[in-house]
């Protein structure tokens, strides 16, 4: 007849089979964390990374960013210098590494040349084009343009000290959708660009390999409407069209939002 375990072994036993029950139950606990971060980036919304365009700076988005920052959104704008296509180029895509992936590209006006170079890049998911040049692989900005009337706002632009400068005067035909107020800022906030800087060129062109959005400005004097036309058709863009000036993104911000909006939840959708 087999001897009864004493106290000592009876705990021996206990916790031998606590060990290995704790061990059995530790991969299974890894698997759930990592099911659990796996399903938290699926359901984390995209980040929205903005490049701006010529006489503005990255606060031109600034009607924007809160509203989508409290939708969930990460959100960062590029401050580029105007100073070379290429240099422009990397600025905006240096935001990528600031903000979790996937992101939705937001371009206005020059803006539209930067995001059609840097969506190229694998963490970019969509486009959205705001009265944007988007040029194909045979164009630069200014062939792009070249192609349209020439518009009101380049009467009123003076170089100088190798710059670009928007005039007082043309301030009107760059927003003049914008209360007084607000036109004076934006003239005081301008960041001037170098001469050459439409006939710059770079390779890619994202547009033509991810799905993109295009806000169309249709009072718009700085880029022809037409070209914004042109430009959405051949990309094959979710279009929406406002009665806006250039700067829809500060007349209308409530409407390019939802556009952005309607990016990020395809984006999100695929990834489902």
């Amino acid at each position: 007849m087999a001897a009864s375990p004493t106290g000592t072994s009876r705990r021996g036993v206990l916790a031998g089979a606590l060990g290995l029950s704790l061990a059995a139950g530790l991969p299974a606990a890894d698997a759930a964390r990592r099911k659990q971060s796996e399903k938290d980036n699926a359901m984390a919304k995209p980040s929205i990374v903005f490049a701006h365009g010529l006489w503005a700076d990255g606060s031109c988005f600034h009607k924007l960013i809160p509203t989508l920052q409290a939708d969930g959104h990460e959100v960062i704008s590029s401050q580029h210098g105007l100073d070379s296509l290429k240099g422009d180029v990397e600025c905006v895509t240096r935001c990528f590494g600031r903000v979790k992936g996937p992101v939705v590209l937001v371009g206005h006006s020059y803006g539209g040349t930067l995001i059609t170079h840097a969506g190229m890049d694998d963490r970019v998911a969509a486009l959205v084009y705001i009265a944007a040049l988007a040029p194909d692989e045979t164009e630069t900005s200014q062939g792009q343009q070249q192609k349209f009337p020439v518009t009101d706002v380049l009467s009123h632009i003076e170089v100088a000290d190798g710059r670009i400068w928007l005039k007082p005067d043309g301030v009107n035909f760059f927003c003049g959708d914008l209360p007084k107020a607000e036109q004076k800022l934006v003239w005081a906030t301008q960041s001037v660009p170098v001469p050459d800087l439409f006939m710059q060129k770079l390779d890619g062109v994202a547009w033509r390999r991810k799905p993109s959005w295009y806000i169309v400005s249709s009072q718009d004097r700085t880029v022809q409407p037409e070209l914004q036309r042109a430009a959405a058709k051949r990309m094959g863009a979710t279009t929406v069209e406002l009665r806006s000036s250039h700067v829809s993104m500060l007349s209308q911000p409530q409407a390019v939002v939802e556009v952005i909006r309607n990016a990020a939840a395809a984006v999100s959708a695929k990834k489902a």
